[in-house]
């Protein structure tokens, strides 16, 4: 263990470490306690009790002069960086909870990762620059996983049913859309059924996926799975090249189309699903934490 560890170890107060570096200093109580606003007794009391904790003493008195010990002039050093580093850490603290610095770590299931988080965060990092953020792009289910496991602080991902550890602070309800190629028959109409696309080649998320599992729930395990993809970009591109069709969630739509797909909405039954923040509930959140569910209306 380090001599500033053991220290550390031995309680010494911030108030004796100043006191014993104004007297190492001014090599005079007088001084010192003029410097240090406190009253001689005081400080004399302080300097005792350090050097009662610390085992010995830190000064050689006289009537005439006061001079360091040896074990005083040792001990100099360690107390000067000492206080620098609880000066330090009482900044560091401070600039925390101004938002000054400090790190945000989230997860993010594909679907919000790759259409709104850019938006969030740069709406964040305006107003927050010297936060730190760290993204985690995963599937829902390591959403609730990383959140559970304190990984991440917030998770944003559908909502994961009642958890006795996790809470769940809804931001929007999404639907689900039909994303079928431009030349497709079915491409022209205002709205489809589910029943619609029974029959046609279907592009779905690999499993693992809630989209998936939900979307097979909700279509009785009709769809055909043709082609299987990772990413949802991914699955623009395949239906975009007439390989098939796809459901995914309306905030995918823009990418979607970018990639020259067309979304349709459903009819018969309208299927939403609310998408949110998820979070422990015990432990409390830190101060970017709380201020990104601010900053979303959480």
């Amino acid at each position: 263990m380090s001599l500033s560890s053991q220290i550390n170890a031995l309680h010494v107060s911030a108030k004796q470490i100043k006191g014993f570096i104004m007297v190492a200093t001014t090599l005079s109580f007088a001084q010192a306690s003029e410097q240090l606003h406190m009253s001689q007794p005081a400080l004399s009391i302080a300097i005792k009790n350090l050097e009662r904790t610390l085992g010995g003493a830190l000064f050689v008195r006289s009537t005439r002069s006061l001079a360091l010990s040896p074990e005083g002039q040792a001990f100099l050093p360690v107390a000067k960086r000492l206080l620098a580093d609880w000066d330090q850490a009482l900044s560091d603290i401070h600039n925390q909870f101004r938002l000054k610095q400090g790190r945000l770590q989230l997860a993010a299931m594909p679907s919000y990762a790759a259409t709104r988080l850019a938006q969030d965060l740069g709406e964040f990092k305006q107003v927050y620059p010297d936060i730190n953020v760290t993204v985690h792009d995963v599937v829902a289910e390591d959403v609730v996983t990383m959140v559970r496991d304190g990984k991440v602080e917030l998770g944003l991902s559908f909502d994961p049913g009642d958890h006795d550890d996790l809470a769940f602070k809804p931001l929007f309800r999404d639907r689900f859309v039909a994303v079928v190629p431009s030349g497709h028959g079915l491409a022209g109409r205002a709205s489809l059924t589910w029943s619609a696309i029974n029959g046609e080649p279907f592009i779905a998320l690999q499993a693992p996926s809630s989209m998936r599992e939900l979307i097979e729930l909700k279509t009785g395990g009709t769809l055909k799975t043709s082609i299987d993809a990772h990413q949802l970009i991914t699955i623009g591109q395949l239906v975009a090249a007439g390989l098939g069709v796809s459901i995914v969630p309306s905030m995918c739509q823009i990418m979607m189309e970018q990639q020259g797909a067309v979304c349709l909405p459903f009819k018969q039954p309208v299927i939403t699903q609310s998408v949110g923040l998820l979070y422990r509930k015990r432990g409390g959140l830190s101060a970017p934490a709380s201020a990104f569910m601010g900053q979303l209306g959480a």
